[in-house]
């Protein structure tokens, strides 16, 4: 096969139809795999001007980007890039970002349905929407000012082609210097690689015409050839340093860069560089053919690699999908165990999405089991809150009702029977669950402001009652250094009544703030210092002390209270361990009185029960303090 043929056949199977005495330039029924990936790779850089050059894009994984993301780098390629050049970035993100707006308005959608819409009423738009079209519209109006300017100029370069056609096929009937013609001729060929991109639909006709009358006038030269043999001279070589550089392309790791260069030899092949002698042109265009379809071999291979990593995404996305459906919601009653499962989701979500492209033929079946699975979830998890929401308008109502009751009594003065009543309704506030989002703010400040009145007013009025304690811890804290180090005199009943005098006298000087009562610790070891100056029966001296200590309890309700509940509770304490130690004598049924052993547990109960005759007697002491 002629290096000619060979052209033809890398043009596609169309004829010419201009041109039908010359086999030589018509084209072959079949080409190869290698050149028809060349060609279908050129024909579609013809529509970027001049066909010479293509504009570099980073590679990036729009999958995994959410709407906000895509939007900016929408952006970003429509003002820094030329419009020509992101054709294919732009239609994956208009697939990513349309396939991600719907499963959001299908979302929106289902919980309009789920607070009970109707329908024909759902409408949904958001300024992530409205930023996406805005970019939109821009990309549009330069796409369509490129593609108007650039039909037109294909237009021009079809005129201007046709006009270099016919300006060689003129050559051949001109009366002038063979030298001159072929100096003509010469600067037609430079017009032609100079004449820019035509309409695709006519490519293939017109690089046949002209290539035709290429080898028409070179066979016009062989009446001087030492002219056409230094052009074939010429063009041999340039098309041996294009063939050893597709070899050396051959051997290129980067495959996808060898595959571009290999496209970009091809048209310079094609038309920028003459033919060569007929016995070399079977041999320099088999040693270039072999180094392609070597290029092509291994994009293939990459594409193959390419679709393994696809089908891998594939197993990962079915997996994603096989545990959202697992997700089981049947018996999830509360919303903390609803909100770790939406955690669950949209963890399982970006997963998916971030799991990388699938092979084109599944995308849309993929896509849609996702959509399905997600949607199954959104249903269940609508319904449950649909109910949440009845529940929540219950509560709105009952903590309402607290608030006209906390505002009723908010200007009450009659403290001792308004300030339960306060705490119980913020008690029973707080029993009651939640209430909708858009009333919550406002029905718990209408709240807090009623109970804060009351209270504010309650807090003044013990305000004025702390003066009065105030004044009453400063006049103990006096009296309480005059007792320090102090020395008893007279006899026995003399000092007992020092002691009393001095619980007397502190009694009178009235209750001290809740945070001074420190002070009435400090008293009670004073007392207990005096008391060890005395000679007087232990126990006789705990229950004057235990007096002493319950009178500054006095007036002090939930005190003496606790108190008295405390007592009672050592009082049973002391019962039920003098009941122990008394059956545990049964175990000494036999042994004698003098045994040992029977003789503590004898003297266990009797110091048992004399601490339960003091106990009882404090257990009166409190009980007086109620009369």
């Amino acid at each position: 096969m002629s290096e000619t043929d060979n052209l033809q056949e890398a043009e596609g199977t169309q004829k010419i139809t201009e041109v039908t005495t010359n086999p030589a330039v018509e084209t072959q029924p079949q080409q190869d795999d290698a050149l028809q990936a060349i060609e279908n790779e050129n024909a579609e850089d013809a529509e970027d001007q001049d066909n010479s050059k293509r504009h570099e894009i980073e590679t990036k994984d729009y999958h995994a980007m959410d709407m906000d993301t895509l939007v900016e780098e929408f952006d970003s390629l429509v003002k820094n890039h030329p419009v020509q050049a992101i054709s294919k970035q732009f239609n994956q993100l208009k697939e990513e970002f349309n396939a991600k707006y719907s499963e959001l308005v299908d979302t929106k959608k289902e919980e309009f349905l789920a607070e009970g819409g109707n329908i024909i009423d759902f409408s949904y738009s958001s300024n992530t929407k409205n930023k996406f079209n805005k970019v939109y519209g821009e990309y549009k109006t330069l796409r369509n000012a490129y593609y108007n300017n650039l039909e037109q100029g294909f237009k021009d370069n079809l005129g201007k082609r046709n006009k270099i056609i016919e300006e060689i096929k003129s050559l051949l009937s001109i009366e002038e210097d063979i030298n001159t013609t072929y100096k003509h001729f010469k600067e037609l060929q430079q017009s032609w690689r100079n004449a820019g991109a035509i309409p695709r639909d006519k490519y293939n006709t017109v690089w046949n015409t002209y290539h035709h009358h290429v080898e028409r006038f070179y066979d016009f030269l062989h009446l001087n050839r030492d002219l056409r043999d230094l052009d074939f001279k010429h063009n041999l070589e340039e098309k041996q340093k294009i063939a050893a550089r597709a070899e050396e392309l051959s051997q290129h790791n980067d495959v996808m860069h060898a595959f571009r260069e290999l496209q970009i030899l091809h048209k310079v092949w094609k038309e920028d560089i003459g033919p060569v002698g007929k016995e070399h042109r079977e041999d320099i265009w088999n040693k270039f053919s072999a180094a392609t379809k070597i290029i092509h071999n291994k994009r293939q291979v990459y594409y193959a690699d390419i679709d393994k990593v696809y089908e891998q995404n594939l197993l990962v996305k079915n997996e994603i999908i096989t545990q959202i459906i697992a997700i089981d919601t049947t018996n999830i009653t509360n919303n903390k165990d609803w909100q770790g499962k939406i955690k669950e989701i949209e963890t399982l979500r970006d997963l998916f999405f971030k799991a990388g492209k699938v092979p084109s033929k599944v995308t849309e079946k993929t896509w849609s089991s996702f959509k399905q699975a997600v949607r199954d979830f959104n249903k269940n998890k609508n319904s449950f809150y649909k109910n949440i929401k009845k529940d929540q308008i219950e509560n709105l109502n009952k903590k309402l009702k607290l608030v006209a009751l906390a505002e009723a009594n908010s200007k009450s003065d009659d403290f001792e029977a308004t300030t339960p009543l306060m705490k119980k309704i913020q008690a029973d506030w707080r029993k009651i669950g939640h209430v909708p989002r858009k009333d919550s703010d406002k029905v718990w400040k209408q709240f807090k402001d009623a109970c804060n009145q009351y209270f504010d007013r309650l807090h003044a009025k013990r305000d004025e009652a702390n003066a009065v304690e105030l004044e009453s811890f400063t006049a103990k804290e006096s009296y309480l250094a005059t007792l320090t180090g102090l020395i008893l005199e007279g006899d026995h009943s003399e000092k007992i009544n020092t002691i009393k005098g001095h619980i007397a006298h502190w009694k009178s000087l009235g209750f001290v703030p809740r945070n001074k009562k420190k002070i009435n610790d400090s008293f009670n070891k004073v007392i207990d210092s005096l008391f060890n100056q005395l000679d007087i029966d232990k126990n006789e001296a705990e229950i004057i002390k235990y007096a002493n200590k319950i009178s500054v309890l006095e007036g002090d309700q939930r005190a003496l209270e606790n108190e008295l509940l405390y007592v009672k509770r050592k009082v049973d304490e002391i019962k039920s361990e003098v009941n122990q130690l008394e059956n545990n004598l049964g175990f000494f049924a036999n042994a004698k009185p003098d045994n040992p052993l029977v003789k503590e547990v004898y003297k266990n109960i009797e110091l048992q029960k004399q601490q339960m005759d003091t106990w009882k007697k404090k257990l009166q002491q409190v009980k007086a303090l109620f009369a």
